[in-house]
């Protein structure tokens, strides 16, 4: 088997729509991640049309923790969308920054109280699957910190995605979704040019201050 077999043969038998959808929905992904590594508010128009396809497509493999993380992104990317327009005598309100001691306890927080929630859904819904049921909950709380701080503008954000991601490709290409485990590839390769970028925009941001 070659490896066009290889990555193709888990959509053997699934519908053409879903196939379709997926392909749209890792188009719109990349964008809005790259968007996101420019600093540029169409992350989350991008980031919406993106999730929101992915959200039914999870749902209907029964992939809940996934699913979860993506009905959260739509509903962050609406809230980034609103806090990144905000403007005051034409300019934006949050800028670049990084996180603060009391938003990182936040993080944590939030990160704990994903892992517990997304633990109880498992439980509730009897979808417990061993070692990538485990691993969904660790993807699902560490993606719903990254997309907060991201909303926030805050460099860290960028860190949180880093490590998701890479945990994402392989948990992907195992559950047969191997577009979407390329989409995670190319968000990690994004993500750590990203991180750089946002630290040259904010040490400019920083030198434009002090003069």
């Amino acid at each position: 088997m070659n490896w066009l077999e290889w990555f193709f043969e888990p959509y053997i038998g699934v519908s053409s729509h879903l196939i379709l959808l997926e392909i749209v929905a890792v188009v719109f992904g990349f964008l809005s991640v790259w968007y996101s590594k420019e600093n540029h508010i169409w992350v989350y128009p991008t980031g919406i049309i993106n999730t929101s396809i992915f959200v039914y497509i999870l749902w209907h493999y029964g992939l809940l923790g996934d699913m979860l993380i993506n009905g959260y992104y739509f509903s962050m990317s609406i809230y980034g969308w609103y806090i990144w327009s905000r403007k005051k005598n034409g300019e934006t309100l949050h800028k670049i920054e990084h996180a603060s001691f009391k938003e990182h306890l936040y993080g944590l927080l939030l990160f704990f109280g994903t892992a517990i929630f997304v633990i109880g859904v498992y439980t509730v819904f009897e979808k417990w699957d061993g070692w990538i049921s485990y691993m969904d909950v660790f993807t699902t709380a560490i993606f719903f910190v990254g997309m907060w701080l991201m909303a926030k503008r805050k460099i860290e954000n960028w860190i949180f995605w880093i490590i998701g991601d890479l945990v994402s490709v392989p948990l992907y290409f195992y559950k047969g979704l191997n577009m979407a485990a390329v989409q995670y590839i190319l968000f990690t390769i994004i993500a750590i040019y990203g991180y750089y970028s946002w630290i040259k925009i904010y040490n400019n941001n920083q030198v434009i201050v002090s003069k």
